[in-house]
């Protein structure tokens, strides 16, 4: 299979964040590249080095402001004195605030859900480089029918205009925006991330070009808290076009699986004419964060009902965190994938 990358994906490598009252290791290090383009490339995929598509499919999805923060943020740091390796706010905007502030710290607060996305020295780089893997895979995946970004760091938790859960600009949903370009659309999403995509639900929530299917813990008690119910179902003209399917924590390979074939009977309905997969192995047994019991067997069936789903399927790298199993499921995952395709 096809594995589009960016080497500049190792620039942004945070060591630490507040995580449920204290500071602990940072699960979504340089490191993951690393391995993962590792696995990949022992498994014998051929490897490709992103091209520069320019900012203007990234425009396609966020705001200009969003965008430009986060470009500029970095040389901006002298606006906070005292700052070291990265940079981090405290204050974030809510729903009652409505202003747009002009400091650097309460921009960031606008822009950002959490303290789980620092701006460092490299974040800008690293960042644009994981996107342009996924528009070089949409690019790629309409004649070739199937290929994995290997995108890092993730991204299906940005909105437009707000970074947060790790991620700063929405990979799936700009290949996705890239997709409906190149093929005139419809595009589906099927996000099988342990954690619900409510940045790409967000994004298109109000349309009815994409459908958005999203299999996930249970928010309730889980992040993102305050999206990813079953009650969410678009709105205007994206009416009926988002599917929620939350599971409760501790769910194993036979209800993930029951799952995701009900997304994709939903998708196979919307006769979609490419089809967008937010693939996250962090509902993985052994995932660090997940709240899912998904083994590996359980990853390669849902590899074969995907590849079984649609023609042209593109492979979008989501969550997936630092443990002995993440590389094995992802070549598991593209092998049975593969297998079921010849």
């Amino acid at each position: 299979m096809l594995v589009t990358h960016s080497p500049a994906s190792v620039l942004h490598d945070p060591t630490g964040y507040f995580r449920r009252g204290r500071t602990v290791e940072h699960p979504e290090q340089a490191s993951r590249y690393r391995i993962l383009r590792t696995a990949v490339e022992e498994a014998g995929h051929a490897l490709l080095d992103t091209a520069d598509h320019g900012i203007e499919p990234l425009r396609a999805v966020h705001t200009d402001s969003h965008l430009d923060l986060f470009r500029t943020a970095w040389d901006r740091k002298a606006e906070l004195p005292g700052i070291g390796e990265e940079i981090l706010t405290g204050h974030f905007s809510r729903p009652q605030m409505h202003a747009r502030p002009e400091g650097l710290l309460g921009l960031l607060g606008y822009h950002m859900a959490d303290t789980s996305t620092p701006v460092r020295a490299g974040t800008w780089e690293a960042i644009y480089g994981s996107a342009q893997a996924a528009i070089s895979a949409a690019d790629a995946v309409p004649e070739r029918g199937a290929a994995y970004a290997l995108c890092r760091p993730p991204g299906h938790h940005a909105y437009a205009d707000s970074a947060g859960g790790f991620c700063f600009l929405n990979n799936t949903a700009i290949a996705a925006e890239r997709l409906l370009a190149r093929t005139g659309g419809p595009v589906a999403i099927l996000d099988i991330d342990v954690h619900h995509g409510n940045g790409t639900q967000g994004i298109f929530y109000g349309r009815g070009d994409v459908l958005t299917v999203s299999v996930h813990a249970d928010p309730a008690n889980y992040f993102p808290f305050y999206a990813g119910y079953a009650g969410e179902t678009g709105e205007g003209a994206g009416a009926g076009a988002n599917l929620n399917i939350p599971l409760p924590q501790g769910t194993g390979d036979g209800a993930w699986l029951e799952a995701i074939g009900e997304g994709l009977r939903r998708i196979a309905a919307f006769r979609p004419a490419a089809l967008v997969v937010a693939l996250g192995f962090d509902a993985s047994e052994h995932d660090p964060i997940g709240a899912f019991k998904v083994t590996t067997a359980g990853f390669e069936a849902a590899a074969r009902a995907v590849a079984a789903a649609h023609g042209t399927v593109l492979l979008v790298q989501e969550g997936g965190y630092l443990c002995e199993a993440l590389p094995g499921n992802l070549v598991a995952f593209l092998r049975a994938f593969e297998e079921a395709r010849r």
